[in-house]
């Protein structure tokens, strides 16, 4: 339950990032980041999955690169349901998936790399 409130927190922390670093996106506090990534999860297990599906073949000729699209659309659209998260226009959705992937990538390899050390400590194998 801990690991799922520090995910959710860190998601935010990340929108808060990317309205810093894309012009046309942005959070007005903590707060609004919190409930805009609560809305972005929900949409993305169910409208972002069916759009996932149906355009699967799309992404895997583009490699994947359609996908930031798909993203891009969420961001967009849970705009329209949050209040103080505005994304102004597809570029500035565009721009801010592309960076909410780059920094998903990153703290995943920061925070996943020690937890692989410790477990890699405890498997050692003496001999």
């Amino acid at each position: 339950m801990v690991r799922m409130v520090l995910h959710w927190i860190l998601n935010a922390v990340a929108l808060l990032i990317v309205s810093r670093l894309v012009h046309g996106f942005e959070v007005t506090g903590l707060g609004y980041a919190m409930i805009a990534v609560i809305v972005i999860g929900l949409l993305n297990a169910t409208l972002g999955l069916l759009l996932k599906i149906i355009t699967l073949p799309l992404g895997i000729l583009t490699f994947g690169v359609f996908f930031l699209i798909v993203n891009a659309f969420i961001l967009r659209f849970t705009s329209t349901f949050v209040p103080g998260f505005r994304v102004l226009t597809f570029s500035a959705a565009f721009w801010g998936a592309l960076t909410l992937a780059l920094l998903h990538l990153l703290f995943g390899f920061l925070f996943n790399s020690g937890r692989e050390a410790a477990r890699d400590r405890n498997y050692r194998i003496e001999g």
